[in-house]
């Protein structure tokens, strides 16, 4: 069955997941939340995609936690465990995006706020100064996209009339480049910062052994000798 409240489409080795509540601000509600991580499940499986990108319908990409579910959970003056409401619902969806060996896009194209933020730090090219952050989440600023670039927040500001130009170039950059060695090289990027330099060398050392014998490997060494442009197969 296709999702209540995603647009899945899958082109040219790219799949576009577009968050669709732009009434609620794309708000993510229990059944977003549900539908994202069973359709990030899918993706990682289907072998013909080789980049994602993701992104909110109307002019928000995420407005965060949807509230329309507050007056339920706090009923009677409970407190509930936001512990517990964020391992349920959100660590399965950061740590899916941060675990699947493919270049994840997040098109921004409009507001990401709270867990929106989130979802939108968690796909790749994200790099957080966490001395900032901690600004940040502790007096609430709102900041503006070209702030968001200068903190290195976001990766690219470009004109809205050119943000799906843009993307959609990006992502087919992404799709046909040598998808095992990017999927190799984001497991680097989570693993190197919690090793010891010994440790992270190693790491290194071990991936470059399986980048080396993907078949994108011997294509681009093949190209490199041959001096033509590479066609990499994802494999």
């Amino acid at each position: 069955m296709a999702p209540e409240t995603l647009i899945v489409e899958e082109h040219d080795h790219i799949t576009k997941i577009t968050l669709n509540r732009p009434s609620a601000l794309n708000a993510i509600n229990d059944k977003m939340g549900k539908e994202l991580i069973a359709t990030l499940k899918e993706t990682e499986k289907n072998e013909t995609v080789r980049c994602l990108v993701i992104t909110g319908a109307g002019r928000a990409f995420s407005a965060g936690e949807d509230v329309s579910g507050l007056r339920d959970r706090y009923g009677a003056g409970e407190h509930p465990s936001l512990g517990d409401h964020l391992r349920k619902k959100y660590h399965p969806i950061m740590t899916r995006i941060r675990n699947i060996e493919k270049p994840i896009i997040a098109r921004l194209n409009g507001i990401a706020a709270g867990s929106g933020a989130s979802l939108a730090l968690a796909c790749d090219i994200r790099v957080v100064g966490p001395g900032r952050a901690l600004e940040l989440i502790m007096t609430g600023q709102t900041i503006t996209a070209k702030e968001a670039e200068q903190l290195g927040l976001i990766n690219k500001v470009v004109p809205a009339a050119e943000l799906d130009k843009y993307t959609d170039e990006l992502a087919h950059r992404l799709a046909t480049g040598p998808t095992k060695a990017l999927g190799l090289s984001k497991r680097i990027v989570n693993r190197v910062s919690s090793l010891e330099l010994p440790e992270a060398l190693e790491y290194e050392a071990y991936n470059q052994d399986i980048a080396g014998r993907t078949s994108d490997h011997l294509e681009a060494v093949k190209s490199f000798l041959e001096k033509r442009q590479p066609k990499f197969s994802g494999k």
